[in-house]
């Protein structure tokens, strides 16, 4: 059973929501020392939060993103709980950043209920909103969808499944270039995500010998940008022979229909993950049939297997999209298997144990929350394989490996997977 509350948006917090539970508030530089212990202690419940977007331009990423945390929570419950007692999670929304205020009352919302963990954001202006107040307080945060190269490292108690843009951007750029393309456009907004990932995929580009024709530092448009017209206008004026939409989906059916206005051939667009949906041809974000055959975009993460799709259809069957679910389960069962190794649910034997059951020093390799539980529990050191493909926690708190998904659109404007390139994580 998932117990489980989705919170609402206010700061406020009656006194029925202050649960009995309880996480040590510690300190944000807490990081050294592994703790060990037999799987077998007597902690606390463990109370995981989430800060995930239901409203804003990355509500799409929210159903499968929820729905992963709570498919481990079930997993983990059904089994019979850690420390003798249910895990429990509260639901809050991120919204986006330009609803900053959203995501600020969520993580004090989270924070004054004693959760120890917190399983967000998926976008990365968010997180670095709340970061700070998160990790000061001695709470794990876990993203399953960040992606900004400056949030490597940031805190010791700052985790993703979900590798940085050096990653995508890496894959991404080289899908451009070895199309064929040479003089690429980038329209990218102002944001951390965009502007990151931007400059991974001029990199790569220019590297190739290529030349970013439109979408260089300065050329970037306002996230909150309604009317593409002129921007559209220039890109294609700097007569490129590929373009890659960096956004979220409030502003990439505008961008869509402008480039077809005037005349784009849209299958030598490429989109990303925040962008990345199946758009359809009907409602606010359809098509015409054949709008988007032949484009391409990049998702971190290896494809679920339809066997995991259909778990995550059981905990939410409306679900129509994965992405980020896997990472978003991940996240989930490493906090509870750092707890269980650690001997308690505190915020600051969860950052101390995350790295450990990751298999960042090897260990023995196991799947799902009962066979890894079971090793931890017996005294052994194991490696989670993660759903999503990561490899284990670096020392920047990134995973050190991650598969990018290519995937492309057909004539109903829906993408299907085409193929999965591996890459490993770079360190400074």
């Amino acid at each position: 059973m998932i117990r489980s509350t989705h919170a609402g948006r206010a700061v406020a917090v009656a006194g029925a929501l202050v649960l009995a539970l309880t996480a040590c508030s510690g300190g944000s530089d807490g990081g050294g020392e592994e703790t060990t212990g037999s799987g077998g202690g007597s902690g606390e419940p463990l109370h995981i939060g989430t800060l995930l977007p239901v409203t804003g331009s990355l509500a799409q990423l929210g159903p499968p993103e929820i729905a992963g945390v709570d498919l481990a929570v079930a997993e983990i419950n059904e089994a019979g709980g850690l420390f003798g007692a249910d895990v429990e999670v509260t639901h809050t929304d991120s919204s986006d950043a330009n609803n900053a205020s959203v995501s600020t009352a969520s993580a004090q919302e989270l924070i004054s209920a004693g959760v120890s963990v917190v399983v967000g954001a998926a976008s990365s202006s968010v997180t670095l909103n709340v970061i700070d107040d998160i990790t000061g307080a001695g709470v794990v945060q876990i993203s399953p969808a960040n992606t900004a190269t400056n949030l490597s490292g940031y805190s010791d108690f700052y985790f993703r499944t979900a590798p940085p843009d050096s990653v995508q951007g890496d894959v991404l750029g080289n899908l451009i270039v070895s199309d064929g393309a040479s003089n690429v456009g980038i329209l990218v907004f102002n944001d951390s995500y965009g502007t990151s990932l931007r400059d991974v995929v001029s990199g790569v580009v220019t590297d190739a010998g290529g030349t970013i024709v439109y979408g260089a530092e300065g050329q970037e448009f306002d996230p909150a940008e309604q009317n593409f017209s002129t921007i559209v206008g220039d890109a294609i004026a700097s007569a490129p022979d590929a373009i890659a939409i960096l956004a979220f989906t409030d502003q990439t059916p505008l961008i869509v229909r402008e480039l077809v206005a005037q005349g784009w051939d849209m299958s030598k667009t490429y989109f990303v993950d925040g962008n990345l949906q199946n758009f359809g041809t009907e409602g606010e974000t359809g098509f015409p049939a054949g709008t988007l055959e032949g484009a391409q975009g990049t998702l971190p993460g290896a494809f679920p297997s339809e066997e995991f799709q259909e778990r995550m259809l059981e905990v939410d069957p409306d679900l129509t999209e994965y992405s980020y679910g896997p990472e978003s389960y991940d996240a989930t069962i490493l906090a509870a298997l750092a707890a269980l190794k650690g001997g308690a649910s505190d915020g600051e034997t969860i950052q101390a144990n995350l790295a450990a059951v990751s298999g960042v020093d090897g260990g023995e390799e196991c799947t799902g929350w009962e066979e890894c539980a079971q090793l931890v529990e017996d005294g052994e050191d194991i490696a989670y394989q993660a759903v999503s493909g990561v490899g284990p926690f670096n020392d920047a708190n990134d995973p050190s490996s991650a598969f990018i998904g290519i995937y492309q659109f057909g004539g109903d404007n829906t993408y299907t997977f085409s193929r999965s390139e591996e890459g490993e994580v770079p360190q400074d």
